[in-house]
């Protein structure tokens, strides 16, 4: 039998991930590998279209909110005019400390707001130590 999900559509086993904070917490020192696939909507007004041309968005794992470069995985993607709606996937080892957390960060270089959508996922899984 599974673990029944804390919320609709979520598979959630171990006690390494908070709901609330969104942070995985290493429970033993090791290798974990991280994946996060976000779903992003953009809400954008129409004059600023031309503005956003060649501005970028960063989807950040990082170790301790500390999103410097040995400690972090990443990707870019460009915001053409027009997209609305995108989806960017990270994945990757990260080494944790017992007790280290990792979460997800997005680094919005345009100007229009983004939002987050249901069905974005996270997970870690001990790879070994």
């Amino acid at each position: 039998p599974h673990p029944q999900p804390e919320r609709e559509k979520m598979f959630h086993r171990g006690l390494g991930l908070n709901l609330t904070s969104g942070q995985y917490t290493a429970p033993i020192t090791g290798y974990y590998t991280f994946t996060t696939t976000l779903r992003i909507v953009r809400r954008e007004q129409r004059r600023k279209m031309q503005l956003c041309r060649g501005k970028r968005l960063r989807v950040l794992i990082c170790v301790q909110s500390q999103c410097q470069h040995n400690s972090n995985l990443e990707t870019v993607f460009q915001l053409e005019s027009g997209s609305d709606l995108f989806t960017i996937s990270v994945n990757g080892v990260l080494y944790l400390q017992a007790g280290q957390y990792a979460s997800v960060f997005v680094d919005n270089a345009g100007s229009s707001p983004l939002t987050v959508q249901s069905g974005s996922d996270f997970s870690a899984v001990l790879l070994g130590v």
